[in-house]
Protein backbone atom coordinates (compact mmCIF):
# COMPACT_ATOMS: atom_id res chain seq x y z
CA UNK A 1 0.00 0.00 0.00
CA UNK A 2 1.58 3.43 -1.00
CA UNK A 3 -0.49 6.09 1.52
CA UNK A 4 1.11 9.84 1.73
CA UNK A 5 0.69 12.10 5.64
CA UNK A 6 1.27 15.74 5.71
CA UNK A 7 1.58 17.15 9.12
CA UNK A 8 2.07 21.35 8.64
CA UNK A 9 2.92 22.32 12.22
CA UNK A 10 1.54 25.87 11.92
CA UNK A 11 4.13 28.50 12.09
CA UNK A 12 7.02 26.31 13.41
CA UNK A 13 9.50 28.18 11.52
CA UNK A 14 13.21 27.75 11.90
CA UNK A 15 14.51 31.24 11.24
CA UNK A 16 17.13 31.99 8.23
CA UNK A 17 14.69 32.77 5.36
CA UNK A 18 17.05 34.81 2.81
CA UNK A 19 14.65 37.46 2.41
CA UNK A 20 13.57 38.32 6.00
CA UNK A 21 15.22 41.61 6.18
CA UNK A 22 12.25 42.55 3.18
CA UNK A 23 9.35 41.44 6.08
CA UNK A 24 11.34 43.23 8.88
CA UNK A 25 12.22 39.73 10.24
CA UNK A 26 15.69 39.36 9.69
CA UNK A 27 17.09 37.15 12.91
CA UNK A 28 13.07 35.71 13.74
CA UNK A 29 13.83 32.07 14.66
CA UNK A 30 10.53 30.24 16.51
CA UNK A 31 12.33 26.96 17.37
CA UNK A 32 15.44 28.38 18.15
CA UNK A 33 14.75 31.07 20.19
CA UNK A 34 12.05 28.96 22.09
CA UNK A 35 14.71 26.88 22.80
CA UNK A 36 17.08 29.22 24.61
CA UNK A 37 14.45 30.83 26.40
CA UNK A 38 14.05 27.36 27.68
CA UNK A 39 17.27 27.17 28.64
CA UNK A 40 17.42 30.56 30.25
CA UNK A 41 14.58 29.30 32.45
CA UNK A 42 12.28 31.81 30.40
CA UNK A 43 10.20 29.08 29.01
CA UNK A 44 8.81 28.14 32.79
CA UNK A 45 5.60 28.28 34.22
CA UNK A 46 4.01 27.18 37.22
CA UNK A 47 1.85 24.03 36.67
CA UNK A 48 2.28 23.90 32.73
CA UNK A 49 5.97 23.53 31.82
CA UNK A 50 9.88 23.89 33.40
CA UNK A 51 13.28 23.16 31.91
CA UNK A 52 15.03 23.05 28.72
CA UNK A 53 12.78 22.57 25.88
CA UNK A 54 12.36 18.42 26.07
CA UNK A 55 11.71 17.45 21.77
CA UNK A 56 13.72 13.90 22.10
CA UNK A 57 10.96 12.82 18.71
CA UNK A 58 11.19 15.98 16.67
CA UNK A 59 14.78 15.86 16.88
CA UNK A 60 15.73 12.64 16.36
CA UNK A 61 13.94 13.19 13.32
CA UNK A 62 16.04 16.29 12.53
CA UNK A 63 14.45 19.53 14.34
CA UNK A 64 17.57 20.64 15.97
CA UNK A 65 19.88 19.63 12.66
CA UNK A 66 17.28 21.51 10.83
CA UNK A 67 17.48 24.35 12.72
CA UNK A 68 20.71 24.57 13.14
CA UNK A 69 21.36 24.67 9.26
CA UNK A 70 19.22 28.07 8.88
CA UNK A 71 21.40 30.28 11.00
CA UNK A 72 24.57 28.27 12.38
CA UNK A 73 23.58 27.47 16.34
CA UNK A 74 22.63 24.34 17.12
CA UNK A 75 18.72 24.67 19.77
CA UNK A 76 19.89 24.63 22.98
CA UNK A 77 18.37 21.27 24.54
CA UNK A 78 17.68 19.15 21.04
CA UNK A 79 19.95 15.78 20.32
CA UNK A 80 20.89 15.01 16.74
CA UNK A 81 18.87 13.18 14.18
CA UNK A 82 18.57 9.38 14.50
CA UNK A 83 20.02 7.42 11.58
CA UNK A 84 16.71 6.67 9.82
CA UNK A 85 15.67 10.29 9.74
CA UNK A 86 15.33 12.05 6.46
CA UNK A 87 15.46 15.74 7.18
CA UNK A 88 16.46 19.20 6.20
CA UNK A 89 15.07 22.65 5.81
CA UNK A 90 12.63 24.84 2.96
CA UNK A 91 12.70 28.42 1.92
CA UNK A 92 9.40 29.85 0.44
CA UNK A 93 9.43 31.89 -3.15
CA UNK A 94 5.96 32.80 -2.65
CA UNK A 95 5.34 37.02 -1.63
CA UNK A 96 3.82 37.18 2.28
CA UNK A 97 4.09 35.50 5.01
CA UNK A 98 0.37 33.85 5.05
CA UNK A 99 -1.07 31.13 6.09
CA UNK A 100 -3.19 30.06 1.97
CA UNK A 101 0.31 30.62 0.40
CA UNK A 102 2.61 28.63 2.75
CA UNK A 103 0.12 25.84 2.07
CA UNK A 104 -0.44 26.47 -1.52
CA UNK A 105 3.39 26.35 -1.64
CA UNK A 106 3.62 23.44 -0.03
CA UNK A 107 1.58 21.60 -1.80
CA UNK A 108 3.20 22.34 -4.90
CA UNK A 109 1.74 25.38 -5.99
CA UNK A 110 3.97 28.57 -5.43
CA UNK A 111 1.45 31.93 -5.44
CA UNK A 112 3.01 33.84 -8.55
CA UNK A 113 0.89 37.42 -7.16
CA UNK A 114 1.23 39.73 -4.74
CA UNK A 115 -1.37 39.81 -1.89
CA UNK A 116 -3.90 42.87 -0.97
CA UNK A 117 -3.03 44.53 2.60
CA UNK A 118 -4.74 46.75 4.94
CA UNK A 119 -2.45 49.26 6.39
CA UNK A 120 -1.53 50.15 10.02
CA UNK A 121 -3.74 53.12 10.47
CA UNK A 122 -6.87 53.52 12.43
CA UNK A 123 -9.23 53.17 10.69
CA UNK A 124 -7.42 50.27 8.67
CA UNK A 125 -10.12 49.55 6.13
CA UNK A 126 -11.14 51.85 3.58
CA UNK A 127 -14.39 53.87 4.22
CA UNK A 128 -15.82 52.21 1.47
CA UNK A 129 -15.11 49.27 1.70
CA UNK A 130 -16.26 49.59 5.15
CA UNK A 131 -19.79 51.36 4.08
CA UNK A 132 -20.85 48.71 1.16
CA UNK A 133 -20.46 46.46 4.22
CA UNK A 134 -22.69 48.05 6.51
CA UNK A 135 -25.38 48.68 4.10
CA UNK A 136 -24.89 45.21 2.60
CA UNK A 137 -24.96 42.82 5.86
CA UNK A 138 -27.40 45.16 7.29
CA UNK A 139 -25.01 46.17 9.93
CA UNK A 140 -25.87 49.02 12.76
CA UNK A 141 -21.73 49.75 12.56
CA UNK A 142 -18.71 48.21 12.65
CA UNK A 143 -15.89 47.68 15.74
CA UNK A 144 -12.45 47.95 15.92
CA UNK A 145 -11.29 48.63 12.41
CA UNK A 146 -7.63 48.14 12.89
CA UNK A 147 -4.62 45.65 13.29
CA UNK A 148 -5.00 43.57 16.28
CA UNK A 149 -4.46 40.12 18.27
CA UNK A 150 -7.86 38.55 17.86
CA UNK A 151 -8.21 37.76 21.81
CA UNK A 152 -6.98 40.99 22.68
CA UNK A 153 -9.34 42.75 20.59
CA UNK A 154 -12.25 40.56 21.79
CA UNK A 155 -11.53 41.30 25.19
CA UNK A 156 -11.66 44.86 24.59
CA UNK A 157 -14.47 45.43 22.41
CA UNK A 158 -16.45 41.97 23.05
CA UNK A 159 -19.12 44.04 25.83
CA UNK A 160 -19.49 46.55 23.45
CA UNK A 161 -20.15 44.19 20.40
CA UNK A 162 -22.70 42.65 22.74
CA UNK A 163 -24.64 45.47 23.39
CA UNK A 164 -24.73 47.43 19.89
CA UNK A 165 -24.95 44.48 17.51
CA UNK A 166 -21.89 45.73 15.88
CA UNK A 167 -19.39 42.92 14.34
CA UNK A 168 -16.02 43.56 15.30
CA UNK A 169 -13.90 43.82 12.92
CA UNK A 170 -9.44 43.73 12.57
CA UNK A 171 -7.01 42.69 10.51
CA UNK A 172 -3.25 41.63 11.23
CA UNK A 173 0.15 41.67 8.46
CA UNK A 174 -1.46 39.25 6.70
CA UNK A 175 -4.03 39.34 4.35
CA UNK A 176 -6.79 39.09 5.66
CA UNK A 177 -10.17 40.51 7.06
CA UNK A 178 -11.12 39.03 10.54
CA UNK A 179 -14.76 39.12 11.78
CA UNK A 180 -15.65 38.24 15.98
CA UNK A 181 -18.73 37.95 16.63
CA UNK A 182 -20.50 36.22 19.77
CA UNK A 183 -21.97 32.50 18.95
CA UNK A 184 -26.07 33.55 20.43
CA UNK A 185 -25.88 37.46 20.62
CA UNK A 186 -24.80 37.61 17.38
CA UNK A 187 -25.73 34.35 15.94
CA UNK A 188 -23.29 31.82 14.27
CA UNK A 189 -25.15 31.81 10.65
CA UNK A 190 -25.43 35.30 11.04
CA UNK A 191 -21.56 35.60 11.42
CA UNK A 192 -21.08 33.24 7.88
CA UNK A 193 -23.18 35.07 5.97
CA UNK A 194 -21.44 38.68 6.80
CA UNK A 195 -18.42 37.17 6.12
CA UNK A 196 -19.59 35.82 2.56
CA UNK A 197 -20.78 39.56 1.89
CA UNK A 198 -17.01 40.56 3.05
CA UNK A 199 -15.74 38.15 0.55
CA UNK A 200 -17.30 38.84 -1.91
CA UNK A 201 -16.64 42.58 -1.41
CA UNK A 202 -13.00 42.40 -0.49
CA UNK A 203 -12.41 40.36 -3.91
CA UNK A 204 -11.45 43.36 -5.95
CA UNK A 205 -8.59 43.88 -3.09
CA UNK A 206 -7.18 40.36 -3.83
CA UNK A 207 -7.54 39.96 0.14
CA UNK A 208 -6.46 36.42 0.92
CA UNK A 209 -8.65 35.63 3.53
CA UNK A 210 -11.64 36.92 5.27
CA UNK A 211 -12.50 34.52 8.71
CA UNK A 212 -15.18 34.34 11.04
CA UNK A 213 -14.35 34.22 14.67
CA UNK A 214 -16.86 33.06 16.46
CA UNK A 215 -16.44 33.44 20.63
CA UNK A 216 -18.46 32.70 23.63
CA UNK A 217 -18.68 34.24 27.46
CA UNK A 218 -20.35 37.24 28.99
CA UNK A 219 -17.58 38.97 30.26
CA UNK A 220 -13.82 39.85 29.18
CA UNK A 221 -12.56 37.21 31.81
CA UNK A 222 -14.59 34.33 30.28
CA UNK A 223 -14.93 35.25 26.81
CA UNK A 224 -13.30 32.15 24.35
CA UNK A 225 -13.29 31.46 21.02
CA UNK A 226 -14.37 28.50 19.89
CA UNK A 227 -13.80 25.60 17.28
CA UNK A 228 -15.96 27.30 14.85
CA UNK A 229 -14.10 29.30 13.07
CA UNK A 230 -14.51 29.17 9.25
CA UNK A 231 -11.93 30.75 6.52
CA UNK A 232 -13.02 32.19 3.37
CA UNK A 233 -10.42 32.06 1.11
CA UNK A 234 -9.28 32.79 -2.48
CA UNK A 235 -9.02 29.24 -3.96
CA UNK A 236 -5.24 28.28 -5.53
CA UNK A 237 -4.66 29.65 -8.72
CA UNK A 238 -3.42 26.19 -10.02
CA UNK A 239 -4.73 22.45 -9.36
CA UNK A 240 -2.16 21.75 -6.16
CA UNK A 241 -1.04 18.65 -4.93
CA UNK A 242 -4.74 17.75 -3.37
CA UNK A 243 -6.02 18.18 -6.57
CA UNK A 244 -3.73 15.60 -8.50
CA UNK A 245 -4.13 13.14 -5.66
CA UNK A 246 -8.19 13.19 -6.59
CA UNK A 247 -7.46 13.07 -10.54
CA UNK A 248 -5.05 10.15 -9.69
CA UNK A 249 -8.13 8.40 -7.89
CA UNK A 250 -7.29 8.77 -4.25
CA UNK A 251 -8.53 10.53 -1.72
CA UNK A 252 -7.81 13.66 0.81
CA UNK A 253 -8.40 13.50 3.91
CA UNK A 254 -8.34 16.96 5.32
CA UNK A 255 -7.90 17.83 9.32
CA UNK A 256 -8.56 20.89 11.03
CA UNK A 257 -8.79 24.32 8.83
CA UNK A 258 -6.98 22.52 5.47
CA UNK A 259 -10.64 22.54 3.93
CA UNK A 260 -10.94 26.35 4.58
CA UNK A 261 -7.15 27.15 3.12
CA UNK A 262 -7.60 25.27 -0.22
CA UNK A 263 -11.72 26.96 -0.14
CA UNK A 264 -12.54 23.21 -0.39
CA UNK A 265 -10.88 22.56 -3.89
CA UNK A 266 -9.47 19.01 -4.38
CA UNK A 267 -10.74 17.73 -0.90
CA UNK A 268 -12.75 14.75 -0.07
CA UNK A 269 -13.39 14.74 3.86
CA UNK A 270 -13.14 17.54 5.90
CA UNK A 271 -12.68 16.60 9.85
CA UNK A 272 -12.56 19.59 12.57
CA UNK A 273 -11.57 19.27 15.74
CA UNK A 274 -10.84 21.37 18.82
CA UNK A 275 -6.98 22.04 19.65
CA UNK A 276 -3.66 20.14 19.15
CA UNK A 277 -4.77 16.70 20.81
CA UNK A 278 -7.71 16.65 19.38
CA UNK A 279 -6.46 17.19 15.56
CA UNK A 280 -3.66 14.67 16.36
CA UNK A 281 -6.16 12.33 17.35
CA UNK A 282 -8.19 13.26 14.30
CA UNK A 283 -5.07 12.82 12.25
CA UNK A 284 -4.04 9.54 13.88
CA UNK A 285 -8.06 8.10 13.22
CA UNK A 286 -7.49 9.13 9.57
CA UNK A 287 -4.29 7.07 8.88
CA UNK A 288 -6.45 4.81 9.77
CA UNK A 289 -9.16 4.40 7.15
CA UNK A 290 -6.87 5.67 4.85
CA UNK A 291 -6.37 3.30 1.97
CA UNK A 292 -3.93 3.00 -1.10
CA UNK A 293 -3.53 6.37 -2.90
CA UNK A 294 -5.18 8.01 -0.27
CA UNK A 295 -3.53 11.63 1.22
CA UNK A 296 -4.15 12.41 4.36
CA UNK A 297 -3.17 16.46 5.56
CA UNK A 298 -3.84 17.78 8.69
CA UNK A 299 -2.82 21.45 10.18
CA UNK A 300 -2.34 21.84 14.12
CA UNK A 301 -3.25 25.42 14.72
CA UNK A 302 -2.68 26.00 18.21
CA UNK A 303 0.82 26.68 17.72
CA UNK A 304 0.10 30.04 15.64
CA UNK A 305 -3.03 31.16 17.26
CA UNK A 306 -2.91 30.54 20.94
CA UNK A 307 0.90 31.22 21.21
CA UNK A 308 2.71 32.73 18.39
CA UNK A 309 0.63 35.13 17.80
CA UNK A 310 -0.20 36.01 22.37
CA UNK A 311 3.58 35.81 21.98
CA UNK A 312 3.47 33.03 24.83
CA UNK A 313 6.76 31.71 24.69
CA UNK A 314 5.38 29.00 27.49
CA UNK A 315 2.57 28.40 25.91
CA UNK A 316 4.24 27.26 22.54
CA UNK A 317 7.00 24.82 24.53
CA UNK A 318 4.35 23.03 25.99
CA UNK A 319 2.55 22.98 23.12
CA UNK A 320 5.78 21.53 21.24
CA UNK A 321 6.54 18.87 24.02
CA UNK A 322 2.50 17.43 24.04
CA UNK A 323 2.90 17.30 20.03
CA UNK A 324 6.25 15.57 20.43
CA UNK A 325 5.16 12.97 22.89
CA UNK A 326 2.65 11.98 19.98
CA UNK A 327 5.13 10.93 17.94
CA UNK A 328 5.63 7.31 18.50
CA UNK A 329 1.42 7.06 17.89
CA UNK A 330 2.01 8.51 14.20
CA UNK A 331 4.73 6.27 13.87
CA UNK A 332 3.23 3.34 15.49
CA UNK A 333 0.46 3.38 13.02
CA UNK A 334 1.88 3.43 9.62
CA UNK A 335 2.32 0.69 7.31
CA UNK A 336 4.52 -0.57 5.16
CA UNK A 337 4.48 2.03 1.91
CA UNK A 338 3.55 4.70 4.17
CA UNK A 339 5.62 8.47 3.90
CA UNK A 340 5.06 11.16 6.51
CA UNK A 341 5.97 14.42 5.87
CA UNK A 342 6.19 17.49 9.34
CA UNK A 343 6.62 20.31 8.15
CA UNK A 344 5.10 24.00 8.50
CA UNK A 345 4.24 27.19 6.95
CA UNK A 346 5.58 30.28 8.10
CA UNK A 347 7.10 31.23 11.38
CA UNK A 348 5.52 33.01 14.59
CA UNK A 349 8.34 33.50 16.50
CA UNK A 350 6.78 34.13 19.96
CA UNK A 351 10.05 36.70 21.12
CA UNK A 352 9.61 38.70 18.13
CA UNK A 353 8.11 42.31 18.18
CA UNK A 354 4.66 42.57 17.08
CA UNK A 355 2.06 40.02 16.88
CA UNK A 356 2.43 38.92 13.78
CA UNK A 357 3.92 35.98 11.37
CA UNK A 358 7.36 35.98 10.58
CA UNK A 359 9.20 35.39 7.48
CA UNK A 360 11.12 32.76 7.97
CA UNK A 361 12.07 28.64 6.78
CA UNK A 362 10.59 25.45 7.82
CA UNK A 363 11.64 22.41 9.25
CA UNK A 364 10.95 19.39 6.34
CA UNK A 365 11.39 16.07 8.21
CA UNK A 366 10.51 12.85 6.63
CA UNK A 367 9.93 9.52 7.99
CA UNK A 368 8.20 6.06 6.85
CA UNK A 369 8.20 2.69 5.69
CA UNK A 370 9.45 1.83 2.67
CA UNK A 371 7.24 -1.58 0.78
CA UNK A 372 9.00 -4.17 2.50
CA UNK A 373 8.44 -2.53 6.35
CA UNK A 374 11.92 -1.13 6.53
CA UNK A 375 12.12 2.47 8.03
CA UNK A 376 13.49 5.09 4.95
CA UNK A 377 17.67 5.47 4.96
CA UNK A 378 18.94 8.26 6.83
CA UNK A 379 19.40 11.60 4.58
CA UNK A 380 19.97 15.15 4.60
CA UNK A 381 18.23 16.74 2.10
CA UNK A 382 19.95 20.06 3.14
CA UNK A 383 18.03 23.53 2.34
CA UNK A 384 15.28 23.35 -0.19
CA UNK A 385 14.80 26.67 -2.38
CA UNK A 386 10.88 25.67 -2.42
CA UNK A 387 8.23 24.72 -0.11
CA UNK A 388 7.15 23.02 -3.77
CA UNK A 389 9.93 20.59 -3.36
CA UNK A 390 7.18 18.61 -0.36
CA UNK A 391 4.36 18.47 -2.27
CA UNK A 392 6.40 17.37 -5.34
CA UNK A 393 8.36 14.66 -2.82
CA UNK A 394 4.88 13.61 -1.86
CA UNK A 395 3.90 13.03 -5.73
CA UNK A 396 6.57 10.92 -7.00
CA UNK A 397 5.94 8.69 -3.35
CA UNK A 398 2.10 8.56 -4.62
CA UNK A 399 2.97 7.58 -8.20
CA UNK A 400 1.78 10.82 -9.86
CA UNK A 401 3.32 12.61 -13.25
CA UNK A 402 5.59 15.31 -11.70
CA UNK A 403 4.22 19.31 -11.38
CA UNK A 404 5.69 21.83 -12.99
CA UNK A 405 6.89 23.44 -9.24
CA UNK A 406 9.53 21.87 -7.14
CA UNK A 407 11.16 18.84 -7.16
CA UNK A 408 11.34 14.82 -5.10
CA UNK A 409 14.13 14.95 -2.63
CA UNK A 410 14.28 11.31 -1.92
Amino acid sequence: MTRAILIVLDSVGIGGAPDAARYGDDGANTVGHIAAACARGNGDRAGLRAGPLALPNLARLGLGAATAATDGAWPEGLDKPGPGAVFGHAAEISSGKDTPSGHWEITAVPVPFAWGYFPETEPCFPAELTAAIIRDAGLPGILGDKHASGTTIIAELGLEHIRTGKPICYTSADSVFQIAAHETHFGLDRLYALCETVRRLVDPLNIGRVIARPFVGETPETFERTANRRDYAVPPPEPTLLDRVIAAGGRTLAIGKIGDIFAHQGISEVTKAAGNMALTDATLAAIARASDGDLVIANLVDFDTLYGHRRDVAGYAAALEAFDARVPEIEAALVSGDLVVITADHGCDPTWRGTDHTREQVPVLAFGLTQNGRGLAGKDIGGRTSFADIGETIAAHLGLAPGPHGRSFL
